[in-house]
């Protein structure tokens, strides 16, 4: 048995149990490991749904180029979907994400474009921006905007949901994910809460992103919005997948407490994984300390791979450098 291409490999991660971490704790907590998923991300589901939906739609066509902003991980998975399908790639990224990130882009035969981070989502030099004008100026492109592109949530409605409640067996009581474009904890959400309505959906964010006040007032305060460092969760804008009525609430976490845990998860469980990882595993214990009940099982999502960090959060001289080691 074999399969047709690399994408036909994209889903049926594994779920484990976390021990030493979670040590403690009273219920069963789990981690969806997404790293599993050929581009080593979540991100792959939605990107292959977002190119397949694109191209039923006949927005995307032949030779065309795919072109759209990332934090690094929607961009593996739309490369790995355009290499399968024969479209070229350009991705535009901050010049927050690891160096990693834009070599492994590259290493898939992508066009990287590099911003600056600190400017506003309108100014015309921001990675939306360069995103939205490069996609205006080239013939034949698909701008898939994974912050407002409803095929990120439904492709988390039609895989990740449905898989965490056949791996749990239905005992799943909380799910936990952090928060970017808001496609991942919404559709998996969706789903599970369909099964059982009584289902606790715990969103992390991080400090820096307005998600959790505009959650908890319904206020978009800029006050909120300032300059971290944990790559792929907050955000400084309110993208339509992020459904806040499917979240139940938010815990910030620091980027100190996301990489310290990020660590921890690679020594004491060999989960190599990447930083905002350690955001979903720091702010759900923070929750399960004091919320879970023997008997409750708690699954956390880990979206992408330690490799993408090795220069920043598992390089002993960086963290040194930012005073958390």
């Amino acid at each position: 048995m074999y399969l047709n291409n690399i994408v036909e490999a994209i889903g049926n991660t594994p779920l484990v149990k976390l021990n030493k971490v979670a040590d403690g704790i009273k219920g069963t907590v789990l981690a969806k490991v997404e790293y599993f998923n050929p581009g080593n991300s979540v991100k792959d589901r939605m990107a292959v749904k977002m190119v397949e939906d694109a191209e039923k739609a006949g927005i995307l066509k032949p030779g065309g180029t795919i072109i759209e902003g990332t934090s690094g991980n929607t961009g593996m998975g739309l490369a790995l979907a355009a290499i399968a399908k024969g479209y070229q790639c350009i991705f535009v990224m901050s010049d927050k994400q690891s160096k990693e990130k834009q070599d492994i882009l590259r290493a898939v035969g992508a066009q990287v474009v590099v911003c600056p981070v600190d400017v506003a989502p309108e100014d015309p030099r921001s990675y939306y921006s360069v995103a939205r004008r490069l996609s205006q100026e080239t013939p034949n492109s698909f701008y898939p905007n994974q912050y407002d592109n409803l095929s990120n949530t439904a492709a988390h409605y039609e895989s990740t949901g449905p898989e965490i409640w056949q791996q749990t067996e239905g005992t799943i009581t909380h799910l936990a994910c952090g928060v970017g474009t808001g496609g991942t904890i919404c559709g998996t959400a969706k789903y599970l809460k369909e099964q059982n309505p009584s289902l606790v959906a715990v969103g992390l964010d991080t400090y820096g992103s307005v998600f959790k006040k505009y959650k908890e007032t319904g206020i978009f305060d800029e006050n909120e919005i300032y300059p971290y460092k944990t790559e792929g969760i907050g955000e400084d804008i309110l993208p339509k997948n992020v459904d806040f009525d499917l979240i139940d609430l938010f815990i910030k976490v620091t980027d100190q407490d996301a990489a310290v845990m990020t660590r921890r998860l690679a020594k004491e469980e060999g989960l190599f994984v990447g930083w905002s990882c350690g955001s979903a595993v720091h702010g759900a214990l923070e929750y399960a300390k004091e919320h879970l009940k023997e008997g409750d099982t708690m699954v956390i999502i880990l979206p992408d791979h330690g490799t993408r960090y090795l220069g920043k959060i598992y390089n002993d001289d960086w963290m040194q450098a930012q005073g958390w080691l």
